[in-house]
């Protein structure tokens, strides 16, 4: 048995029942392992999932890749590790041995103790939906030399980064977690871009000398974006796509201890992640620019399932939404859609300027 499985066993062991629902050591949803079963029937080739932000405003979100085919009977999630940034005080209190963090989709998802060991961040790392709204777009279809050709291009950046690599082909400087640089939308594109050879997705690079975080923020690569861009890079090689939405569980206590604000994992927003634009500064509820309109209808389009925590009964319930589009139909649907609701962002950007 693997250290990480016998490290994972031996904390579920001593905390289960020792923790409160939805909290790091507690229980996890009865039917996890059956429901994550069900959602496998058929097994997709890749599933993007992209996560809500939890800030009030410039909420990107993050974007992480679910590769099948490691694991029997379960896909490994990669997420670029936010606290990979040489950081001495994140080594001290965080997970950092991996730029490129593996992680089983349903620990990812839902379950409350990690194979990552005891500093892996809750709702980060592992028991993502008890903090924010995920989505899953599923991909059916994927050649299984591409599927292995984008999963080695991650292990490709995590020696990299245990190596100090610098000036590698898709980062300037040293291979290392950056929020606006080396994040984790420019890693997941990266894979596909570079290691499976998709040159129709495009990423940004960071200015090579030091700017100010504004221009800074403008090359970012953000995770909403790169989503539109891979689901058109998919639907261009004839791949299909349905898409899932696990929704966030509302009623977790937790606070991290980190944090900069102690607020619960219930009282966070959970705003849909932005591409750049000044719903930034907007409500939740309140977009109007274009791409984020498209992509929030182009998802809803997709969808199949969504997923709900039942804090009741403990369990996850399973509800089917309207069949999905097939994703030239959706994306037409939404840029209509997206088109008529945003008639408004030209007169809110005049009224926004000084």
């Amino acid at each position: 048995m693997r250290p990480t499985l016998l490290a994972f066993l031996v904390a579920t062991a001593v905390h289960a029942g020792a923790a409160d629902f939805a909290m790091p050591g507690g229980p996890e949803p009865a039917n996890l392992d059956a429901v994550m079963a069900q959602l496998g029937e058929p097994a997709p080739d890749f599933e993007l999932l992209l996560s809500y932000g939890t800030s009030k405003g410039a909420s990107a979100g993050h974007v992480a890749l679910a590769v099948p085919g490691e694991r029997a009977g379960e896909a490994i999630v990669y997420s670029a590790n936010f606290y990979a940034d040489r950081d001495p005080g994140h080594a001290k209190d965080f997970h950092t041995a991996d730029l490129m963090l593996r992680i089983p989709k349903a620990e990812y998802l839902y379950r409350t103790a990690s194979t990552l060991g005891p500093k892996a961040s809750f709702g980060l790392d592992y028991g993502e939906a008890y903090k924010r709204t995920v989505v899953g777009v599923r991909v059916f279809g994927v050649p299984g030399g591409e599927r292995a050709a984008v999963a080695e291009y991650f292990q490709r950046i995590n020696s990299d980064f245990h190596a100090r690599k610098r000036n590698t082909e898709y980062q300037h400087g040293e291979v290392k977690y950056g929020y606006m640089d080396l994040n984790c939308a420019k890693t997941i594109g990266s894979g596909f871009h570079y290691g499976a050879g998709y040159r129709d997705v495009t990423l940004r690079t960071a200015p090579a000398l030091r700017v100010r975080k504004a221009a800074q923020a403008l090359n970012a690569n953000t995770p909403s974006e790169l989503a539109m861009q891979l689901l058109r890079a998919f639907d261009a090689r004839g791949y299909s796509m349905d898409a899932i939405v696990y929704r966030k569980y509302a009623a977790s206590p937790y606070v991290d201890p980190h944090a900069g604000e102690p607020v619960a994992f219930k009282d966070l927003p959970d705003r849909f992640p932005s591409a750049i634009s000044l719903d930034f500064v907007n409500d939740a509820g309140g977009y109007q620019d274009y791409d984020n309109l498209y992509a929030i209808a182009l998802l809803r389009n997709l969808a199949r399932y969504e997923v709900v925590v039942d804090g009741a009964t403990q369990a996850l319930r399973l509800e089917r939404t309207a069949s999905p589009m097939p994703y030239a139909q959706a994306s037409a649907a939404a840029a209509a859609s997206a088109e008529s609701d945003s008639k408004g962002f030209l007169q809110r950007l005049i009224r926004s300027t000084p």
